[in-house]
């Protein structure tokens, strides 16, 4: 059996390691990667983000360029979005479908426009785990005679800088303006006197920039970030975060077994819009005849925490599965991602999820659990 410094020595590291260990980050295993989970404390770095300004390394995640005369229309065939629709400098999140509709990964395509060439660019960011998987499925479906696929995985860090302050702490390392920047609005901009890609996203709920740079020019930049006062923030801050703004989990609230339909996510399914495409028939059957299960929100009657893979039941029976849960920061109570049977999915259905035996009181509310006053809508 391997020791656990066989196992860390195993684990990949971004170019900012080094400075997580320096602000003594505990750090953790995640999707093949040591990373920090927490800096000073998850609760302190979710309210940053929330109030003001905090900072994470996310160089972890996948980065694919591609370039082709014909790629956004390549590209829509692997995709249930519309990207037809998308102008130069806008993106659309949508996700990669398998022949049943289920989910290889969530994925944002930043479409970059035409060269003088005539071909269209774009930068793909898909989740780390499934970097191997997303490159491999892209690779057989695309038409490497029209589309030049390279990977930059390895080649760039990836920092997010997130909050209602992001901007203002962001700014003065970027030589271009970043205000009228549009929510999933993206630039080739200048930071720290260095070629940057610059985009309006991010997995918080909050107003905020994710900036990839070369590796040296992301060491100066969180230095700088963090000089100026940006609190840095790891895996835990990052989770509660998105669980308030209801955002999916690959791996836990959404995967190949999991349509968008199922997984409410039907606002990324455009059928009347677009042509053929991989799982189109499967969704196109779901929405005639409705799903079986959705995702819902859930929210616990009490202070006791549901968690992934706890049972969630309904009259003394099983009916689902907690995929997300935590104790909401913002809100103070605990707060719950589950699949269930679409008859019990409405608003206000009363559930009980089953906590070490016991069953607790929980109900189904309306998601995002936490809107933000400050977040661009695109």
């Amino acid at each position: 059996m391997a020791n656990q410094e066989e196992i860390t020595l195993s684990l990949s590291r971004t170019p900012l390691y080094s400075l997580a260990q320096e602000l003594k980050a505990r750090l953790t295993s995640f999707g093949g990667w040591e990373m920090p989970v927490q800096f000073a404390g998850i609760s302190r770095e979710h309210e940053a983000v929330r109030n003001a300004a905090g900072m994470f390394d996310i160089s972890h995640m996948g980065k694919f360029t591609l370039q082709g005369k014909d790629l956004v229309s390549q590209l829509q065939r692997l995709v249930p979005s519309d990207l037809s629709r998308l102008q130069q400098g806008t993106a659309q999140y949508t996700v990669l479908l398998n022949p049943q509709a289920g989910i290889i990964d969530d994925i944002i395509f930043y479409y970059q426009g035409e060269d003088a060439t005539g071909e269209q660019r774009g930068v793909l960011i898909v989740n780390a785990a499934t970097t191997a998987k997303d490159k491999t499925w892209l690779l057989q479906h695309l038409n490497p005679d029209e589309v030049k696929f390279q990977d930059i995985s390895s080649k760039k860090v990836l920092i997010a800088v997130q909050g209602p302050k992001a901007i203002r702490y962001l700014q003065p390392l970027v030589q271009e303006d970043l205000a009228p920047i549009q929510a999933f609005g993206h630039i080739e901009a200048t930071v720290l006197g260095k070629p940057a890609f610059i985009a309006r996203t991010g997995y918080t709920g909050e107003d905020g920039f994710e900036v990839m740079v070369e590796p040296d020019v992301g060491i100066q930049l969180w230095q700088s970030l963090l000089h100026a006062g940006v609190t840095p923030c790891g895996l835990g801050a990052r989770d509660t975060l998105r669980l308030e703004a209801a955002m999916a989990l690959y791996g836990q609230d959404i995967d190949d077994t999991t349509t968008p339909l199922e997984a409410g996510l039907g606002w990324l399914v455009h059928l009347d819009t677009k042509g053929d495409f991989i799982g189109r028939e499967i969704l196109e059957q779901q929405k005639s005849a409705g799903v079986q299960r959705r995702l819902v929100g859930l929210q616990m009657q009490g202070r006791n925490i549901a968690r992934h893979g706890y049972q969630v039941r309904s009259t003394g029976a099983v009916v689902g599965e907690v995929t997300s849960g935590t104790l909401s920061p913002t809100l103070s109570y605990p707060i719950a991602l589950a699949y269930v049977p679409t008859q019990l999915a409405s608003v206000d259905q009363q559930l009980e999820v089953e906590i070490r035996g016991k069953a607790y009181s929980a109900v189904v509310v309306k998601r995002p659990f936490y809107r933000s006053k400050n977040r661009l809508t695109n």
